[in-house]
């Protein structure tokens, strides 16, 4: 049976309430709006997309995939990596990187703004 479903909901509260239910999904997306708009609000950032992650890797069933991005300009790709690791060790699952994403050929970055980078994410394959 294929089928797409939009649910307007809180992230956060859908999430957790999918993985108490025991709902599985073959691919998760993850694309929230920035959650740090300065280097002050990285430790929040943090901690929101690491509890993000957590419930959304809970969700994606054996062999699936999870898409996840981070638009925040004061997470670096490097420490977003980190994040979506913690959220795997918590969420109790295995997975693969298959792909670090970004902004695509049409979203160039200056050499001289290197803030313009601020889209980043990960593709990963979850076991």
């Amino acid at each position: 049976e294929e089928r797409v479903d939009f649910i307007q909901a809180d992230v956060f509260d859908f999430l957790r309430d999918q993985a108490e239910n025991g709902e599985l999904y073959d691919v998760v997306i993850l694309d929230p709006p920035k959650f740090a708009h300065n280097k002050r609000q990285i430790d929040a950032a943090a901690r929101g997309y690491k509890d993000l992650n957590m419930y959304a890797l809970r969700l994606v069933r054996p062999q699936g995939f999870l898409l996840t991005f981070s638009c925040s300009g004061a997470i670096s790709p490097d420490l977003f990596q980190k994040i979506v690791f913690g959220a795997l060790v918590d969420s109790g699952r295995q997975a693969q990187i298959i792909r670090h994403l970004g902004p695509s050929p049409d979203h160039p970055v200056a050499l001289t703004f290197p803030e313009g980078a601020y889209l980043k994410g990960l593709l990963l394959r979850v076991f």
